[in-house]
């Protein structure tokens, strides 16, 4: 059985891709068991083998401790029996499945793949892609009958990036197999790290589908507080303290507006969308959520532009700086950030932009998204935009918000932590 071949150091676990997905899965096996960490950017191996996280996620001491080789040569996957799959699902331009990193890795494991080989896919896809899309291709590749020569799994990643609470051993796992031997085999292997324990799902394609429809909840609930914002400011009324009073009976469900981006709960709803509708189906309720949230960051934009607009003559004239460009708070990830969104309209609108985060590549803004990062905080500034709710900017008040600003500036507190904290300003917020 695989699971006593890897605990008895008989056979060993190769992890494919090695991002925010990868690495902490792959070092909480190496303390169990023996594992190759498998990435095609030599450069973040290079990283990994200086005990140096690419993802800046996980500290050098993470490291400690683990019977791990790292590599980007597949002819090192070949040691391999046990292949766990942990590459990026992302959208195309049509906003459809780009499915060309998981059946590269596919193609990958294929190559190296031998009689009883277990295969387990985390990558988060639509149901019935693990069957329908990746199987056939390791069959194709490999020469091997499926089931009888080698088997495969899906158990959905439910990492959640800049949380150091909600860790990878401590949340429970979804497992499933192509049967009840593969299922209860590869349940037992991640019973190894995960001490949340392991749910198991009676199919990949239940798997599969768990996944989809966690993000694609967060969207749509996101959404409506979204679209709730929207109404809420032109009644003139405050949407977080609406929500601070709702949120008072225990079963409301707390929510807030925002910029909906990264590489989960704005991607994933378009995998179930794309197949609903190979079905026949028009997800109505997912689409409209995706085009509220897709278009927030416009809205910000415009909306700030108002503001300016009230105050000062020529927009051409104003500067904005905008704070924070990651996808999210605390983390160093920009793909998918919806700051940028705000960014690209203001300068629609003429407004001069200034750009600063603590925690982005001045290098990977500059490829991604074609402008600069400042190197300092340079006001006096027209309008504040606080898109990101970074730790360092929290500690920040509004004597320092005044002293790089002009009097009647606009203040943009997209998430509302300064809703009681700044007066002086021409306020608005989500």
């Amino acid at each position: 059985m695989i699971y006593n071949d890897l605990l008895s150091g008989k056979k060993k676990m190769a992890v494919i891709g090695l991002g925010y997905v990868g690495l902490p899965i792959a070092l909480e096996f190496a303390k169990k068991i023996s594992v190759i960490g498998f990435d095609i950017r030599s450069d973040r191996v290079d990283m990994m083998k200086n005990r140096v996280d690419p993802s800046n996620e996980l500290s050098s001491e993470d490291f400690e401790g683990c019977d791990i080789e790292f590599t980007s040569s597949i002819d090192d996957l070949r040691e391999a029996a046990f292949y766990v799959v942990a590459v990026p699902t992302p959208i195309d331009e049509h906003k459809n499945p780009d499915l060309s990193p998981v059946l590269s890795a596919t193609t990958t494991v294929g190559k190296v793949l031998s009689e009883g080989d277990y295969v387990v896919y985390e990558s988060t896809v639509y149901p019935g892609c693990t069957e329908e899309d990746c199987i056939p291709l390791l069959s194709e590749v490999s020469g091997l009958n499926f089931m009888e020569q080698f088997k495969v799994g899906f158990s959905p990643e439910r990492i959640n990036p800049g949380d150091r609470e909600h860790t990878l051993t401590r949340i429970t796992k979804v497992t499933s197999g192509c049967d009840a031997e593969s299922a209860e085999e590869i349940a037992k292997t991640y019973e190894l790290v995960i001490t949340a324990g392991v749910h198991r799902a009676s199919s990949i394609k239940v798997a599969e589908a768990a996944k989809i429809i966690e993000n694609t909840q967060r969207d749509i609930n996101i959404a409506f507080m979204n679209e709730l914002s929207m109404i809420f400011d032109k009644m003139d009324i405050n949407t977080f303290e609406v929500l601070e009073a709702a949120g008072t009976k225990w079963n409301f469900l707390k929510f807030f507006p925002g910029l909906v981006g990264g590489h989960c709960i704005g991607v994933d709803p378009y995998y179930l969308t794309y197949k609903a509708a190979r079905f026949g189906h028009h997800a109505q309720i997912i689409n409209a959520g995706r085009g509220i949230n897709d278009g927030m960051g416009a809205y910000v934009a415009r909306q700030v532009t108002l503001k300016l607009s009230s105050t000062y003559s020529n927009l051409k004239d104003c500067r904005v700086l905008v704070m924070g460009a990651t996808f999210k708070e605390n983390v160093s990830d920009i793909r998918n950030s919806k700051v940028a969104d705000v960014i690209t309209e203001l300068k629609e609108f003429g407004v001069q932009v200034d750009v600063v985060d603590p925690h982005a590549s001045p290098q990977e803004i500059k490829e991604e998204y074609k402008f600069e990062l400042a190197p300092a905080i340079n006001g006096p500034y027209h309008g504040i935009v606080v898109a990101v709710n970074h730790k360092e900017y929290l500690e920040m008040d509004e004597a320092y918000f005044r002293s790089i600003a002009h009097d009647g500036a606009v203040f943009a507190d997209l998430k509302g932590i300064f809703r009681d904290r700044i007066n002086s300003f021409n306020y608005w917020s989500l």
